[in-house]
């Protein structure tokens, strides 16, 4: 955190988001919504540049976090992950949990469909917070507040899952497997209404089985049931 003094009227604000201003100032003009009038000595009036850097900043902690919580995921999985953590929705939760709404600083005459429940303003003004923090105290301090404001949506990354058959193919790449190979053991039920079970055979498997309405749902559920088999789902048995 930086100095305890804290922002004169925006004190229990900086106890959500977990960090107390040195330069209040920063944390006022990362709440001044683009309706205010530019002041006429030219200075920064809106959150717009602070945003533009707490979106950046937000986005390398993101990305060094889960490179070091997911050692074994590849660049693609990574990504997605990331894009799940970072997006417009998930940083309007941190904003409206931070309770930012009430400080939201507008202009006279703002449109009435503007107000501050907004969740693309509340987004704007998460990214802008993270880079007044970052302005304010450093990447550390920065990082302490990412940590703590994402730490829900951080644990929904880390139990986001593949779909079972890239899973199941990772998994027997990673150990210098082959690719599994799936193959159609038999077609059942009525033509409007069919069941088909499917095989997959790997390095390091037991053939497992799965069913499914059409090959690809019963290829997935084959997968997911060898993943199962090797304790590599959460929670379920080994």
């Amino acid at each position: 955190m930086g100095r305890r003094a804290g922002t004169p009227g925006l004190g229990e604000l900086e106890e959500r988001i977990g960090h107390r201003f040195a330069d209040g100032a920063l944390l006022r003009e990362a709440l001044t919504h683009t309706s205010v009038a530019r002041p006429a000595d030219g200075s920064s009036h809106n959150y717009q540049r602070l945003e533009f850097l707490g979106d950046r900043v937000l986005g390398l902690v993101a990305a060094d976090i889960l490179f070091h919580r997911f050692p074994d995921s590849k660049e693609g999985e990574l990504s997605r992950r990331l894009s799940e953590l970072v997006r417009r929705e998930t940083c309007a939760q941190v904003a409206e949990n931070w309770g930012v709404g009430p400080h939201i600083i507008f202009g006279l005459g703002v449109p009435r469909t503007v107000n501050r429940a907004n969740r693309s303003i509340l987004a704007d003004i998460c990214e802008s917070v993270i880079g007044a923090v970052y302005r304010d105290a450093g990447f550390d301090a920065a990082r302490r507040v990412i940590e703590t404001g994402f730490a829900e949506a951080f644990d929904g990354a880390a139990r986001t899952q593949r779909d079972p058959k890239t899973a199941l193919q990772e998994w027997i790449q990673a150990r210098g497997g082959q690719p599994p190979i799936y193959h159609l053991v038999e077609r059942t039920g009525p033509e409007h209404a069919p069941v088909f079970l499917i095989e997959v055979i790997g390095d390091g498997l037991q053939p497992t089985r799965g069913t499914g309405a059409n090959k690809r749902a019963a290829e997935q559920n084959a997968a997911e049931n060898a993943l199962i088999a090797l304790g590599l789902r959460q929670g379920e048995r080994r």
